[in-house]
């Protein structure tokens, strides 16, 4: 997961526990609420049925020495009423303040409970964070209480162990179909080198060993196209190291200097030094070979190809742009899938397997990197590749190499 599924987990973590405090400190308002109405209604249910009727006679116009024992008796309970009123005002506005008090205490506590209650989820979210196709060995291993986040910690563990078994068997079948494909490609290629090296071969055997051998070739180029497409998606990158991409940018560059005169093209050079990443370097140099060959393969002769490299906000970035004929952008975004291609106008004079810009998406996200491919308005695409950039440290190891 990268940096903003992180910001993202952060953020749906913290709405939970605002949902918990607010839940707990709304749960504790009402209550404190209910029980404050209660205890005044029941306050002033006794004061009404401790209030005496009041005489003819009597009130506040009566003198009190005309008061009968029984009056006066009612004057001292109606003064003891007013009492308990002012005493019921004064409980009723204690209990407001102290409400108010600890509803304030309520929503530091509920904080303090939902950070209690959420730290196995938030230990569990780290931990399958952390874990990768690379190891996936790794387990939460949750200790505690069979309750519900033990099962889903177990429920995870469940899942990463049938993961580790899928990749192990993909693997193993990329390791197979390795040996077992090429095999009989080499028995093939031998028995045409059998029939071939014979003496005075007829003129068609030659014609036929040509075609087979070309076929084979693109065979053997088709099942490498594979190999490395699977070991992108599914392999682990146990060499990974310092890579300069300027220099693997003019390797691949100078590589295809035949196949850049064959057709005729401008290569406008923009090639900065010192653009380090780190990765395997078989795979990023097969990344920047297939942008290129896919660059040459699908341009118009005599046309053009701008090449650059470049750091920019901690990414090392690889940036191709072609002409030619413009482009429809919903098709270009099909490119990354195995076998898609934009037509017979893209397949190029020798054929096209489908499975360049397929295994460039794959190698750049290995490297938990970025491609995009955009149809430019003016006519042809530009492709760009952005990796995360090395450390400095391991530009300054990797010089020293």
């Amino acid at each position: 997961m990268g940096r903003r599924g992180w910001a993202m987990g952060r953020q749906g973590g913290g709405t939970v526990r605002r949902r918990f405090t607010l839940l707990y400190a709304t749960g504790f308002l009402a209550s404190g609420c209910v029980l404050l109405a209660l205890t005044y209604l029941m306050s002033g249910t006794l004061q009404t049925a401790l209030a005496p009727e009041q005489a003819p006679g009597t009130g506040p116009g009566a003198g009190p020495g005309s008061a009968s024992p029984e009056q006066q008796v009612r004057e001292l309970s109606r003064q003891l009423a007013e009492v308990h009123a002012q005493q019921n005002h004064r409980l009723l506005a204690g209990s407001l303040l102290a409400l108010a008090v600890m509803t304030g205490v309520s929503l530091l506590l509920g904080r303090v409970l939902a950070d209690r209650v959420l730290r196995p989820l938030r230990l569990i979210t780290a931990a399958t964070r952390r874990i990768s196709a690379e190891n996936l060995h790794q387990r939460l291993a949750v200790a505690g209480p069979a309750d519900e986040v033990k099962e889903l910690a177990d429920t995870v563990d469940g899942l990463l162990e049938r993961l580790e078994a899928s990749f192990l068997a993909q693997r193993r079948f990329v390791g197979n179909a390795s040996h077992e494909l090429r095999t009989p490609l080499a028995t093939m290629r031998a028995a045409l080198d059998v029939a071939v090296a014979k003496p005075q071969p007829a003129a068609q055997t030659l014609a036929l060993a040509g075609r087979l051998r070309t076929e084979l070739d693109r065979v053997d180029h088709l099942l490498d196209g594979f190999l490395v497409l699977a070991r992108a998606e599914h392999g682990t990158l146990a060499d990974r190291e310092p890579v300069a991409l300027d220099a693997l940018t003019r390797a691949a560059l100078s590589a295809r200097a035949a196949d850049l005169a064959a057709k005729a093209l401008t290569v406008e050079d923009r090639i900065r030094e010192r653009v380090w990443t780190r990765g395997s370097a078989t795979l990023l140099s097969r990344m920047v070979e297939n942008v290129l060959d896919n660059a040459i393969v699908h341009n118009e002769d005599g046309g053009w190809i701008r090449i650059a490299t470049e750091r920019a906000d901690e990414e090392a970035l690889l940036v191709v742009e072609t002409g030619g004929a413009v482009l429809d952008q919903g098709r270009v975004d099909r490119l990354t899938r195995p076998f898609e291609r934009l037509g017979a106008d893209r397949t190029g004079p020798e054929g096209s397997s489908g499975l360049g810009l397929s295994i460039v998406s794959a190698i750049v996200g290995a490297h938990a990197g970025r491609l995009s491919l955009v149809a430019r308005p003016e006519g042809g695409l530009r492709v760009e590749a952005a990796l995360p950039t090395a450390a400095a440290g391991d530009r300054c190891a990797g010089r020293t190499r």
